[in-house]
């Protein structure tokens, strides 16, 4: 299995350090969780995740600092260096950050290696699952699994009727009642629907076949950066129907249901979200 994943990393220059980073990161938040870290110290609990959160940025950064001097980097925690490489890291130190302090296993770290503006490298790590991601633009994605590496294919041939789609929340209170407004909507009209609490998690489960599509409203590049570039290498479709924006909205799916979800999305008011919840504040 080293082989080969030696092998496919070596496909891009950036690729072992993509993983190295993804892998420490992820490393330091499994083995390193606070013991006192639970549900029933939140308010000093979230301050513990910060500090995680904030740790595995540090981690990812020294690592990428160390031998890319001139290269950007975007980061959820601040981190925001401007480089003249043509190189930007955009990192998620810790995505689900809510199922990391209810002990909840999905949630990881994912680093999307954009150049030029077009991301070409991803690896997101989900360490309590022990399963990690690659997608390599020209090569494909492909999911590290214990003692195999298995290239990843969305599932196929379904019909929105049928389709198991995924779906996640934003923070704020007026956004997830908006939110699921657009759920009720499009309920249904599919087989059923998933909530993982990752972004990573769900973009991950859409590229492995687990489910038939994903959206969400709200997000941000380092939320799915990494996440897309899977999706797309594995046969999806991923787009941004707003602005062509993936903040926004981001829509993926397999290319049999997508046009039918964006309809069904857009009726359902996904386009004005964000329009109606800042008329809230």
């Amino acid at each position: 299995m080293f082989t080969a994943l030696n092998s496919l990393l070596n496909r891009h220059e950036l690729g072992h350090l993509a993983w190295q980073c993804a892998q420490s990161a992820g490393a330091f938040l499994k083995d390193e969780r606070p013991l006192d870290l639970n549900i029933e110290t939140k308010s000093s609990g979230s301050d513990l995740v910060s500090e995680m959160d904030r740790g595995a940025e540090a981690i990812i950064v020294d690592l990428i600092t160390a031998s890319r001097l001139n290269d950007s980097i975007l980061g959820e925690e601040g981190s925001n260096r401007i480089g003249s490489s043509g190189v930007r890291w955009i990192i998620d130190p810790l995505d689900g950050t809510t199922n990391y302090l209810f002990g909840i296993p999905l949630w990881g770290v994912s680093i999307g290696v954009e150049i030029d503006g077009v991301v070409r490298l991803g690896v997101i790590a989900i360490p309590e699952t022990n399963k990690s991601y690659v997608g390599i633009a020209g090569v494909g994605s492909f999911c590290v699994n214990a003692g195999s590496l298995q290239v990843l294919e969305v599932r196929r041939g379904s019909q929105l009727k049928d389709a198991l789609l995924a779906t996640g929340f934003g923070y704020s209170p007026v956004r997830r009642g908006l939110q699921a407004e657009v759920v009720a909507s499009v309920l249904p009209q599919i087989a059923d629907i998933r909530r993982s609490g990752c972004a990573v998690v769900d973009l991950c489960w859409l590229a492995s076949g687990f489910t038939d599509g994903y959206f969400e409203i709200g997000l941000n590049p380092w939320d799915y950066a990494a996440g897309a570039l899977i999706v797309s290498l594995a046969g999806g479709r991923v787009e941004a129907p707003i602005d062509n924006d993936l903040g926004k909205l981001l829509i993926s799916s397999n290319p049999e249901i997508f046009d039918e979800l964006e309809r069904v999305l857009m009726a359902a008011g996904a386009h004005d979200l964000l329009i109606k919840e800042s008329q809230f504040r």
